[in-house]
């Protein structure tokens, strides 16, 4: 039973609708049309070939007429490396700042290969050793020492047994020496048991991704021997604001279906407003170039900008008319960017005095926002 499977099985109410699937759910028939159509080569216990992987995160149309709708956005090149990585014997790293879909590749690519996402560690500052290795359940430890009834394998050891993709996400919040014992299972790929004098070896299809934040670098930085077990792919911002408003497009339309919000169209506007003012504060520059600007302490990424555009369209549905405008979004922005009260404050109101009241068109959005900052 897989852990899908058991979560289903347990939950507070038989078949009750996810409020997140999981990615091999959420599109499972994605998946099945992929599988269907693919006639190119599948390394071992691949669901997919890499080149359908590849079709399934940028998306495509199938012979038959299916629509793939896009995972990610971005360079397709980037998406190919990634793939052709987890097709070899080298781990992979995805890296960047945050909000670039880091998490959201990495469940996509384990989802498509193995049709299993939910193999995840996730790295905290207190992860403990077991969480990559293994447990003990101690009951059974105590009553009858150590056998492989009371090992509590770790997701890495049955992804290793099952020929799975594992997951590790924010990897350098893990502590040091936690990080090293991966060294083993990425290069030997062998996990070593030493209380029952054993060790598990990775079969066919094992592999790992692994997502990092290059901004928490010097919170537990990567050793170099580590890291040369990783194939690291650096995912960028996206290039262009029309890139990065279909990004946050397409995102709130899949949340907001999820918690029955209508997206109007009328919110195609105010989309592309958020995405305007995270840009020029993040660039540090207005988008013709003219003015230079300060730039807040926070990333102001694009899931960020997602998360103000998607409570925007709660408050307008529950609150409002149904239409997105600028005071449903106003709070949120001031939210995002104004993270230290001192220094943030400052920079947000010289930004609305010097380029937000003087744009043509933005008046209601330039009120909306006074009113929330007074």
């Amino acid at each position: 039973m897989t852990v899908s499977e058991t979560t289903a099985a347990v939950g507070p109410e038989a078949g009750a609708e996810a409020l997140r699937p999981h990615a091999e759910d959420a599109f499972a028939g994605e998946l099945k049309a992929l599988e269907a159509a693919d006639d190119r080569p599948r390394p071992a216990r691949w669901r997919l070939s890499p080149w359908a992987v590849a079709t399934y995160l940028q998306g495509g149309t199938l012979p038959d007429g299916t629509v793939i709708t896009p995972k990610y956005v971005g360079p397709r090149r980037l998406v190919e490396v990634a793939v052709t990585t987890l097709a070899t014997d080298r781990a992979l790293l995805l890296l960047g700042v945050p909000g670039t879909a880091k998490t959201w590749v990495s469940e996509h690519l384990a989802a498509a290969v193995s049709g299993d996402s939910t193999l995840l560690v996730q790295g905290t500052a207190g992860t403990p050793e077991e969480a990559v290795r293994y447990g003990w359940n101690y009951a059974q430890l105590l009553a009858h020492g150590p056998s492989r009834d009371a090992l509590v394998p770790s997701p890495l050891m049955r992804a290793m047994s099952e020929g799975m993709t594992a997951r590790v996400e924010e990897l350098t919040r893990i502590p040091a020496d936690v990080q090293d014992s991966l060294i083993t299972i990425l290069s030997e790929k062998t996990l070593p048991v030493p209380e029952l004098g054993q060790e598990v070896q990775a079969v066919r299809g094992f592999n790992l991704i692994a997502t990092a934040n290059d901004r928490d670098r010097g919170v537990n930085e990567l050793s170099s021997a580590l890291r040369r077990r990783f194939n690291t792919v650096v995912l960028p911002l996206p290039a262009t604001p029309d890139a990065e408003v279909d990004i946050v497009s397409r995102r709130v339309d899949q949340i907001g279906r999820s918690l029955d919000l209508s997206a109007a169209p009328e919110g195609l506007t105010e989309i592309r407003r958020v995405v305007t003012v995270f840009r020029e504060l993040r660039d540090g520059v207005t988008t013709d170039g003219r003015t230079k600007l300060k730039s807040p302490s926070g990333t102001l990424s694009t899931a960020e900008a997602i998360s103000v555009v998607t409570n925007g369209l709660a408050l307008a549905a529950h609150f409002g008319d149904g239409v997105l405008r600028p005071g449903d979004v106003a709070a949120g922005i001031l939210g995002a960017v104004v993270r230290d009260p001192a220094a943030d404050r400052v920079v947000w109101q010289e930004y609305l005095e010097t380029v937000v009241r003087e744009r043509d068109g933005w008046k209601d959005f330039y009120r909306a926002c006074r009113e929330v900052s007074a």
